[in-house]
């Protein structure tokens, strides 16, 4: 796969009880194709989301956005735009961060968490003086990094969330 100038399409979901923004790097070729943040099927993100919540698995777009509005969660990413190859976030250059401050000055959020060690060091590198809010940082739930974190592992990192809710 070569290397893609890729801008980022899909809309920050959130709404003003929003009180923690949870960020990625940028949509993979799937999310983009779904139009949807983590939209590729083996991505574990929303199955975490669901089980953590003790909810049912959200099965479209719409109930994706519900879920995170109901638990006062905000969904972005860190980038507008960059050069990639595929959904590798290794291979990311010419970054260029979103406008974080757009979302958060709408919202209560206080806390920040970012899926993956890029999204960290980009949200750290771009962000975090502009924001005033230090990231946690979260396991990537993508399918390549399921030789580096079992279900459980991820399940067990990502309910710290409950303590910011």
């Amino acid at each position: 796969m070569s290397e893609n100038f890729v801008e980022h399409t899909l809309k920050p979901i959130f709404d003003g009880n929003s009180k923690i923004l949870i960020l990625g790097t940028m949509p993979s070729p799937k999310s983009r194709q779904n139009n949807f943040y983590y939209g590729n099927p083996q991505n574990r993100f929303w199955k975490v989301m669901a089980d953590i919540f003790n909810e049912p698995l959200p099965q479209n777009n719409e109930q994706r956005e519900n879920f995170m509005l109901s638990h006062g969660i905000a969904l972005w990413d860190v980038l507008k735009s960059c050069n990639i190859d595929g959904a590798d976030d290794s291979t990311i250059k010419n970054p260029v961060p979103n406008d974080l401050n757009s979302v958060i000055s709408q919202t209560k959020i206080k806390t920040v968490f970012t899926t993956g060690k890029k999204a960290y060091s980009l949200y750290n590198r771009f962000c975090r003086k502009s924001t005033g809010i230090d990231a946690i940082s979260l396991p990537s739930t993508s399918p390549a990094n399921c030789r580096h974190y079992t279900y459980e592992d991820i399940l067990r990192e990502y309910s710290v969330l409950l303590a910011y809710i």
